[in-house]
């Protein structure tokens, strides 16, 4: 803004100093005294000598030139007062004219250059104020915007940072549960526990079973270290659900104890990966276990062209406000309390139920809250 104004002053400064040669060009050109001088001393000459006709002729002529001379003044007052005018004029378009493009295009400019420079030095908290009336209103609010959206991927960044860690700790916590019956059921075997066959054989499966658990586990947490959760592998095949269901959700349930099965009368085929299922139906009891602690009723039924698989629990439920973002990503419920969790478990139940080709859906009951999930039938009896 200074150096519009100053840059105002050296035109206005060069404005006069061109009027005042043209002033002074012109009085020059008017400066008649001179002459008319002489022609009085010639006249007063004539008088002396007495040549009376001679001096009254010049006289005359003096009285002319006297005529000429008012008139040329006169003109040559027009002239000067035209010309300050148009400098007057001039000076005051002159300043008028910088004093907007300082106002309207060089402030504005000056308060972008600002907040470019705030901006490379990460400094994003101070809004860029949009005036519409300016020239670079449209690119103010294009920095304007481009710094609330910086702002927006820093905290989703920090955001993704933190929720990693805690999926990472989750899933770190979350070994340690097959680890220890890995442990329990050795240290049965080691304690001479397994009497028969079968025992040992049920020790022998429960442990490898937990073994891969862990395995699978840790293929998560590489995953979701990498935040590609959506890159859980399905390896889908064709299998008895009823039969499947009642197997996995046994084991399941058999260390605590709180699991209530109800075996149905029908069989049904379905596509599906066996170690997804099992994952999620550990994750829906897991849950019911740490939220509701209460028993968990399993049930199967065949609707239509689906089997249903329900796990049923007598808690409190989920507040109303949570039921529409209860599947989303790391997002977790408002009366979770103290409970550790990464916002994960029904993320996977929705995605592995989905990639099956089929649906979950969630209600609260008068008492209790139950998951359903439903998949195609592709073969029963």
């Amino acid at each position: 803004m200074r150096k519009c104004i100053a840059a105002a002053a050296v035109f206005i400064l060069i404005l006069a100093a061109v009027t005042a040669l043209l002033c002074a060009n012109a009085g020059e050109k008017q400066d008649n005294s001179g002459s008319l001088s002489v022609m009085a001393n010639e006249i007063e000459q004539l008088i002396a000598k007495g040549e009376t006709a001679e001096a009254g002729r010049r006289t005359a002529e003096l009285k002319a030139t006297l005529s000429e001379y008012s008139a040329e003044e006169k003109e040559a007052g027009d002239y000067f007062g035209a010309v300050w005018l148009v400098f007057g004029a001039s000076a005051v378009i002159i300043a008028g004219a910088f004093l907007y493009i300082g106002l309207r295009i060089i402030r504005p400019f000056e308060k972008l250059s600002d907040f470019a420079q705030r901006i490379a030095k990460g400094d994003f908290d101070l809004p860029l104020n949009y005036e519409r009336e300016n020239y670079f209103g449209k690119f103010t609010w294009a920095f304007d915007s481009m710094r609330r959206e910086i702002i927006k991927a820093r905290a989703a960044e920090k955001e993704a940072v933190e929720n990693n860690k805690t999926v990472i700790a989750t899933l770190s916590h979350d070994i340690k549960t097959p680890v220890a019956s890995i442990r329990a059921y050795a240290e049965g075997l080691e304690a001479g526990l397994d009497s028969t066959p079968e025992k040992r054989q049920k020790y022998l499966s429960v442990i490898m079973s937990k073994c891969d658990e862990v395995a699978r586990l840790t293929d998560d947490m590489l995953l979701h270290s990498l935040s590609d959760l959506d890159k859980l592998k399905m390896n889908s095949e064709r299998i008895e659900f009823c039969g499947f269901a009642e197997r996995a959700v046994t084991e399941i349930g058999e260390e605590y104890g709180d699991v209530r099965f109800q075996k149905p009368d029908f069989t049904a085929f379905v596509d599906c990966d066996k170690n997804r299922l099992t994952q999620i139906f550990g994750n829906i009891i897991t849950n019911a276990r740490k939220y509701a602690k209460t028993d968990i009723d399993v049930s199967l039924a065949l609707e239509g062209k689906e089997v249903s698989i329900s796990f049923r629990d007598y808690g409190e439920g989920i507040a109303d406000r949570d039921i529409p973002f209860i599947f989303g990503k790391f997002y977790r419920g408002k009366n979770c309390g103290s409970e550790q969790g990464s916002g994960l478990g029904l993320y996977i139940v929705k995605y592995v139920a989905e990639q099956s080709g089929g649906r979950v859906t969630l209600r609260n009951l008068e008492k209790g809250l139950e998951i359903k999930i439903f998949l195609p039938i592709i073969e029963s009896s």
